[in-house]
């Protein structure tokens, strides 16, 4: 059973994810977004504001900076539709060289489990890492939807990968000063 708000099972600060819980699914998956302190401040900026999420066609109600604690509706848009996600944020790690979050599911959402997302630096290559704990909502109508969620979970983590990656890797460099 996932645990009360404040704790988490992804350990976001942790560099090396060890904890595995029966009945959940477990997944982590590392993407390198660039080099440098542009891109390193940059993404720890964009994922402190959600911004794996929202540049993946999600959004985030209300659109604040992460905090232990709130309790965001994140709206899933797939065919047109809007499925509300109402997740609770149990853990932030601001370090010189690791930056990033953790939130569970709350009741209501299509599933049951915990995400992370987390930027941290090895030399001066900046990563993306994502992790991910689920399995079926209690809800018998999300229970239902479940093989077809786990699916769309694969798409929206293609999405979390590239979304910090594409754009640190093209982003223009400032203008000249003049």
């Amino acid at each position: 059973m996932m645990r009360a708000a404040g704790t988490t099972q992804t350990h976001p600060a942790d560099a090396v994810w060890r904890e595995a819980v029966p009945g959940y699914r477990r997944w982590e998956k590392t993407t390198t977004l660039g080099s440098g302190g542009e891109v390193w401040g940059w993404a720890t900026a964009e994922v402190l504001r959600w911004g794996v999420k929202t540049r993946s066609g999600f959004s985030v109600t209300p659109a604040t900076t992460v905090a232990t604690g709130i309790r965001p509706v994140i709206l899933a848009h797939p065919f047109g539709l809007s499925i509300r996600e109402p997740v609770e944020v149990v853990d932030v790690v601001e370090t010189p060289n690791r930056v990033g979050f953790a939130y569970r599911t709350l009741p209501g959402h299509p599933v049951s489990g915990e995400e992370a997302f987390i930027v941290h630096r090895r030399g001066d290559e900046v990563l993306l890492t994502i992790r991910s704990l689920t399995r079926a909502a209690d809800s018998p109508r999300w229970r239902l939807a479940y093989p077809g969620l786990l699916l769309a979970q694969k798409v929206a983590r293609l999405r979390y990968l590239r979304a910090l990656r594409i754009r640190a890797t093209h982003r223009k460099p400032p203008p000249p000063a003049v």
